[in-house]
């Protein structure tokens, strides 16, 4: 037009598509500050300012979460000022050695204009969607009752379904930001405090307002490993006792993990969840710019209605039997240890 090149979202989402993928390298994680707290006296690290650093180090982390409450940072146990200072607090994946690039080339995207119409037939995002869905309705995870929306959010942002992994729209489709299709994306909405416990360390619990089931907490952030090197470390914490470790080896997938997350090094809030025997957060698995299947995003929901100040907790192990906690309490690895959970069915073992 006028001698000048149209372009159209169409075509800008193309030509982005041609560029390398923006993503984090692990062995680029800051820890400049993480040093200096670390070599200062111990007075200072169980210091009020110890505190009021802590979380100004949260704030500073959550310029991809705009309008998130604030995360305060509570001990009414111990004299610490803050949990240990071992991590860069990040949202974000950070990927290790051998885990290759976002997979942009092959990521489906819709041209939806707007908001996303779930019942829409041409939306590419919504039959992508459908398409996963299929063996869940034929397994009959999802009821009969179902009304055939295939996104598996309702018109709240509430999760409907825990068992099946979510495709959000992502960043080369056309929709706006307020589609609703993008809710983990959009970020936590909820206020949380990392608070001390008395028996199971530092943990997360919720604000003063109750959280709707099916709620988006936040993703399970850190390093993605090979699992390889995954397997590396974890004979490490095996033997000191604590482990931030999640191999990423959900059924749909059909075999033994590729990759893992650790949140030893690098992490949110969410490496602060407590293990429960009678969970009320489940993680579910989440592809927004990511077409290989292999790497979903962590994202962490509400299985119920949490009421104010309640803990939030997951399941460590996901199912567990009695026959694996009669075998795990076996374990001399220091990374089994007593269950606080403090649940009417705690087993007594929890893998930490």
């Amino acid at each position: 037009m006028g001698g000048y090149p149209v372009v159209t979202w169409n075509s800008y989402s193309q030509a982005q598509r041609l560029l390398p993928p923006k993503y984090r390298l692990a062995k680029d994680l800051p820890h400049e500050l993480q040093d200096r707290v670390n070599a200062l006296p111990q007075s200072y690290r169980h210091s009020h300012q110890a505190t009021v650093l802590f979380e100004a180090m949260i704030d500073e982390a959550m310029d991809d979460e705009l309008g998130a409450p604030p995360i305060s940072i509570i001990n009414e146990v111990t004299d610490e000022g803050a949990p240990p200072w071992e991590f860069v607090y990040t949202n974000q994946m950070w990927y290790g050695e051998g885990v290759p690039a976002p997979d942009i080339t092959n990521l489906k995207s819709c041209g939806c204009v707007g908001r996303c119409d779930p019942k829409s037939k041409t939306c590419g995002c919504a039959k992508r969607q459908r398409h996963h869905l299929k063996r869940y309705i034929a397994n009959g995870t999802i009821p009969s009752t179902w009304n055939g929306v295939p996104f598996l959010y309702d018109n709240k942002g509430s999760l409907q379904f825990f068992e099946m992994p979510i495709f959000e729209c992502n960043d080369f489709c056309g929709c706006d930001e307020d589609c609703p299709n993008r809710v983990v994306q959009r970020g936590r909405r909820y206020a949380i405090n990392i608070k001390r416990t008395e028996f199971k360390g530092w943990g997360v619990f919720n604000g003063p307002k109750k959280i709707p089931g099916g709620s988006f907490i936040g993703i399970y952030a850190g390093e993605l490993l090979t699992v390889e090197e995954s397997d590396r470390r974890g004979m490490l914490y095996n033997k000191f006792g604590r482990t931030y470790l999640f191999d990423i080896d959900f059924h749909y997938m059909g075999a033994v993990a590729t990759y893992s997350v650790d949140a030893y090094h690098a992490g949110n809030f969410t490496r602060f969840l407590n293990h429960s025997c009678d969970p009320n957060c489940e993680i579910v698995p989440c592809y927004i710019n990511e077409a290989n299947m292999e790497k979903p995003l962590l994202a962490i929901f509400t299985r119920r209605d949490v009421e104010p100040s309640e803990e939030l907790s997951f399941s460590y192990i996901g199912s567990i039997d009695k026959d694996t906690a009669k075998n795990a309490k076996k374990n001399k690895d220091a990374v089994y240890a007593e269950c606080h959970c403090g649940s009417a069915n705690c087993l007594g073992v929890l893998f930490s």
